[in-house]
């Protein structure tokens, strides 16, 4: 399994101080509602410090969990493919410090700067494979569990 990509970090110096100017900085209490599957994607969020966790509604009373985020982690990627709607709840597993993207805001600036913009596209979509092929070895694993009977 490939090393996680961390959007940050992934962007050459110039490119991440474009974007950097647009950061603000927001905290989040543990067991805060980020945002709801199905909601308005008009951010996204890079993780600073604590954990997040991404759930699924399974029916009106439960919620799955279907990966977590740490430090560097990219929170939200729908504010960059339209309807722009949460494909995921997230909520803060412990107090959370973020850096906050406006998604319209970035837009502009990908617009003024097609480099800028296809880079963090590519960025985008290496985080997102990478998850891809995390939950589908966390779903084999689980299929191969629960054919040998072991839950």
């Amino acid at each position: 399994m490939t090393k996680a990509i961390k959007l940050l970090t992934a962007l050459p110096p110039p490119q991440r101080a474009r974007l950097m100017e647009l950061a603000r900085e927001v905290s989040f209490p543990e067991d805060t509602r980020i945002s709801e599957a199905g909601g308005t994607a008009d951010r996204f969020w890079v993780i600073r410090s604590g954990a997040v966790s991404l759930d699924q509604r399974v029916d009106d009373l439960r919620r799955a969990t279907v990966a977590g985020l740490g430090a560097g982690d990219l929170l939200g990627w729908s504010w960059l493919f339209p309807p722009y709607r949460w494909d995921f709840g997230a909520v803060a597993f412990s107090p959370v410090r973020a850096y906050e993207f406006d998604a319209a805001a970035v837009h502009r600036l990908c617009e003024e700067d097609p480099r800028l913009g296809l880079m963090l596209v590519r960025k985008v979509a290496e985080i997102l494979a990478h998850r891809l092929e995390t939950t589908r070895g966390k779903l084999l694993e689980q299929y191969a569990m629960n054919r040998r009977g072991v839950v």
